[in-house]
């Protein structure tokens, strides 16, 4: 239509009544109009827009009164349907307060009241995130123009051996992680473990500024401790000046895998035993030769090659392994006296095989004590009637009842030892239940322990404990205990030499199986790591003269002289070893000092820098005589 038609035209618009005295269209609100109201009350209004023109007349039909109670609910519909405020999502707000001033919404630090504007459209948490990482009063925020840390008590050493005090303490979320990951593998957690409830609660109430990584990243912050604790240790073993010891053993899991964990020992420069494992890993078979190789490839990925000897239980594969590493140690020629001394079989094994091999004619007096012990553990109704006892017979003892298992000698030893102390509390629960005594006769006829039953158990728990000390003294490892061995075998062989001979049925044939499961292992001169001798000769407390004096003593004259010899042949050839090599180790460290430029003194510049250190430190003439004497 062309424009002066539509400058001409009249446009008739029929609105409702809501439309009229609501809001108008928003193409009609953007000119200027005027209303006009005729006698039917019709209101009408003349325009421009752009323009155009328009001459409008609204004329609105006249509605009923459903239309208009369906209008009145729409519009209440519309008022009460208002948008809900929205929670704050950002984390600053748990350090600033909202409030409603005349010049708008303003947020107030809690820590020193500072307002910032936090509109929310034209304002954003930059601002707020910037104060608080600024912010002088929040606790645990530290200026970064200022030098001082916060305080604590803590330890400022290793978690092993520190002492606690004064340090200070900065926020490192990488000093968390690291910690985070020590407990994980200290205290042997899964994992799963920091994505606990529980653990993510406790992190944010002690730091809330630590974000708890995912159980995927402790594992790699796991794996990267153990990349550098190995880094460190192989710095450590490269600068030790001492030989190391390994230990070694080989076990089946119950999904059928089999595992093998070598240990070392050594002394560090400063004189201190310590322990590492250097390896847990599956080896294909319990095969002598595999393991040999197992060994040697942990070896040389640690870069060990000075090892003294290595601890196995009696396992006939274990001798294969370690004629496999005498090979190997004696072609890297780093063995001492062609791995004569290679091969230290476990202590406690072999009294674990002594022991074991006893017991096996245990008399019927053990046989009742364990029966009595297990009627009372098998219901809880009897077990509190028994703790009645013990308080009525006012036992003052912590020990409990306790069963043995078979493959577990010292068990036994603990069995007894705590029923013994209980007797009286036995003998008051015989009058207490009249089901004990008819249950336990039923057991195969062997009835309740009486009083000889409890006179033989003692005597066996004394001499039990024998062999439970030594076990308890070579099982330590944060001490040296090679010294220790001698002293335990000697006392154990005198206390089986006598119960051989012995009235006592019962014991006289315990000792004798006990005797020559003994001799098997340490009967034979040929068979036993001197080692053991030789550690108590250059023990300053007994040398030599006491060693055979002891092998007398144990062993018959035939065998004691030639284990005598033995171990003086030994002394001997280890001393010339030790001389000759450390008298390379002085000629090379003469010739790496020429490579580095500096002369070897004379003995003539010897004597002048000895006189000029005596000076130094105030000695008399007549003690520079004699100095320089023993130098001559």
């Amino acid at each position: 239509m062309p424009v002066g038609q539509l400058n001409s035209s009249l446009l008739v618009l029929e609105l409702s009544h809501n439309q009229i005295y609501g809001s108008l269209p928003t193409w009609l609100g953007q000119a200027p109009f005027m209303y006009q109201f005729d006698n039917s009350h019709s209101p009408s209004f003349t325009g421009t827009r752009s323009g155009v023109h328009c001459d409008t007349v609204y004329r609105p039909k006249p509605q009923s009164e459903h239309e208009t109670d369906q209008v009145s609910q729409n519009q209440k519909k519309e008022q009460g349907a208002k948008r809900k405020r929205m929670k704050e999502r950002s984390e600053v707000w748990e350090h600033f307060d909202k409030e409603d001033l005349p010049s708008g919404m303003q947020a107030i630090c809690k820590y020193c009241g500072m307002s910032y504007k936090c509109g929310a459209k034209k304002n954003g948490t930059s601002v707020l995130w910037a104060h608080i990482s600024r912010c002088r009063k929040y606790p645990f925020n530290t200026p970064k123009d200022s030098k001082q840390s916060l305080i604590s008590f803590k330890s400022d050493k290793e978690p092993s051996g520190g002492t606690s005090g004064l340090t200070y303490h900065k926020f490192d979320a990488g000093s968390i992680r690291k910690a985070l990951s020590f407990m994980v593998i200290v205290e042997e957690l899964p994992f799963k473990f920091v994505e606990g409830i529980g653990f993510r609660h406790f992190c944010g109430v002690i730091e809330p500024r630590f974000n708890v990584p995912s159980r995927i990243t402790v594992a790699k912050d796991c794996f990267e401790t153990y990349l550098t604790e190995k880094r460190k240790l192989k710095n450590v073993l490269k600068r030790c000046n001492s030989r190391v010891s390994l230990t070694t053993d080989t076990w089946t899991s119950i999904q059928q895998i089999n595992y093998m964990c070598l240990t070392v020992h050594f002394i560090d420069n400063n004189w201190k035993l310590h322990k590492r494992i250097l390896n847990f890993c599956p080896i294909s078979s319990h095969k002598g030769d595999d393991i040999g190789k197992e060994i040697e490839k942990c070896l040389l990925d640690w870069g060990l090659e000075n090892v003294m000897c290595i601890t196995v239980d009696n396992a006939s594969s274990n001798d294969t392994a370690i004629g496999y590493m005498r090979r190997k140690i004696n072609g890297w020629k780093t063995g001492v006296l062609k791995g004569r001394f290679l091969h230290m079989r476990c202590v406690a094994h072999i009294v674990n095989l002594v022991v074991s091999d006893g017991l096996k004619t245990v008399n019927e007096s053990v046989q009742r004590v364990r029966h009595a012990i297990r009627f009372i553990k098998q219901s809880p109704a009897r077990l509190q009637r028994f703790k009645k006892c013990v308080l009525d017979e006012k036992i003052n003892t912590k020990k409990g009842l306790c069963l043995d298992v078979p493959t577990r000698w010292n068990s036994t030893y603990l069995m007894l030892n705590a029923a013994i102390e209980l007797q009286d509390a036995f003998e008051r629960y015989f009058g207490e239940d009249p089901h004990y005594v008819v249950d336990l006769n039923e057991r195969d006829g062997k009835g309740s322990p009486d009083s000889d039953d409890w006179n033989n158990v003692r005597r066996l728990s004394e001499f039990l404990q024998a062999f439970y000390d030594l076990t308890l003294h070579v099982s330590g490892s944060l001490y040296v205990s090679l010294n220790l061995f001698f002293h335990e075998l000697v006392s154990v062989a005198v206390l089986m030499k006598d119960l051989v001979s012995s009235d006592d049925v019962d014991m006289c044939l315990m000792s004798c199986r006990m005797k020559e499961k003994y001799e098997k292992y340490w009967g034979d001169p040929e068979k036993i790591n001197l080692l053991i001798f030789i550690a108590v000769v250059l023990d300053p407390r007994y040398k030599l003269d006491y060693v055979e004096w002891m092998i007398t003593e144990i062993y018959d004259p035939i065998v004691a002289s030639k284990l005598v010899d033995n171990v003086k042949v030994a002394l001997n050839a280890l001393y010339e070893e030790y001389r000759v090599s450390s008298g390379n180790d002085v000629n090379r460290e003469e010739v790496s000092s020429s490579k580095d430029g500096k002369t070897p003194l004379s003995p003539k510049h010897k004597k002048i820098e000895v006189l000029k250190n005596l000076k130094n430190m105030a000695v008399g003439d007549a003690d520079i005589d004699e100095v320089l004497e023993i130098i001559d």
